[in-house]
């Protein structure tokens, strides 16, 4: 039978002396480490500061230029609280899914200390990633970016500065669809003030001149609509993935399904939380993740 390139490198790591653990620094003490999660690259942190600017554009144009002028005092204050709402949780839950650990690996810890921590019985093999130096578990993936192997990563996003991983999809599963929501809010009250303003006279429908208000419209109608068709669609494969419980590089790289098949809900609740509830939609509410096992390094 022909051994594809990707079982021969599995082949290679299963090898003992590939591992080297003399080669590995150990991993520093729990003291040290910061509680901070936050990642240092010059383009997530730009798409991140990006990514709020455009938010606060597309809350001042909806209340500067829509709401404030109108003469309908119920219609201001019922949008206006809606659009503010929606934008607070999608700008919350980016900040907890930029902030949060994705579900990273022990940088060096492929030490032989660790191994022998691990008490392998015969036929047991354990992987371990070259570039970090960490023994790394099942379904986890080295990420170039954050420079540390992921537990079930799905992808690098630089829109929040960080890998949507086993720690933080919820987040970043809340995130697109509260940018999608108020997306599709300020398209449809910039259609409606359009319809008002051909009704009126312009310079009463707006606090700025007639060109002005064109020109935020059109712009925020751009943004709404780029953003609303990019984030439904991360929002659908986000999903997606979470119930069929395989990740995006797992579907890219076609891997073998080496773990147990579990329902759609049950892989939803591992996600969100159990039992159901409106802490799924909260960006405030963290699931219970479990502490990692020691042993899910061994196969």
């Amino acid at each position: 039978m022909m051994i594809t390139p990707v079982h021969r490198f599995r082949d290679i790591e299963r090898k003992p002396e590939y591992l080297q653990p003399e080669k590995c620094v150990p991993p520093p003490s729990r003291a040290s480490l910061g509680t901070m999660w936050f990642i240092r690259d010059g383009c997530g942190i730009a798409c991140a500061v990006v990514t709020w600017m455009l938010v606060f554009y597309a809350d001042f144009v909806v209340l500067l230029v829509m709401l404030v002028p109108s003469r309908d005092y119920v219609y201001s204050v019922i949008n206006g609280t809606l659009f503010n709402t929606l934008a607070f949780l999608a700008l919350a839950s980016h900040f907890r899914a930029m902030l949060t650990d994705p579900g990273a690996v022990p940088k060096g810890n492929a030490t032989k200390e660790f191994i022998e921590s691990l008490q392998l019985k015969p036929g047991q093999v354990v992987y371990k990633c070259p570039k970090c130096c960490s023994i790394k578990p099942d379904r986890a993936h080295h990420c170039s970016v954050c420079k540390r192997c992921i537990r079930k990563m799905d992808h690098h996003c630089p829109w929040v500065n960080n890998c949507v991983g086993e720690n933080n999809q919820k987040y970043f599963v809340l995130f697109t669809m509260y940018i999608a929501l108020i997306s599709l809010h300020a398209l449809i009250m910039v259609g409606f003030h359009f319809l008002y303003c051909f009704e009126e006279d312009w310079t009463k429908c707006s606090s700025f001149s007639p060109p002005t208000t064109v020109i935020l419209l059109i712009l925020l109608c751009f943004e709404a609509l780029l953003f609303l068709i990019f984030t439904s669609v991360m929002f659908g494969t986000q999903v997606h993935s979470i119930c069929t419980d395989e990740t995006g590089i797992e579907q890219l790289k076609k891997e073998e399904r080496r773990w147990a098949k579990k329902t759609k809900w049950m892989n939803m609740k591992a996600v969100f939380g159990h039992p159901f509830s409106i802490a799924w939609l909260s960006p405030f509410a963290t699931p219970d993740q479990g502490k990692a096992d020691p042993y899910q390094y061994v196969v």
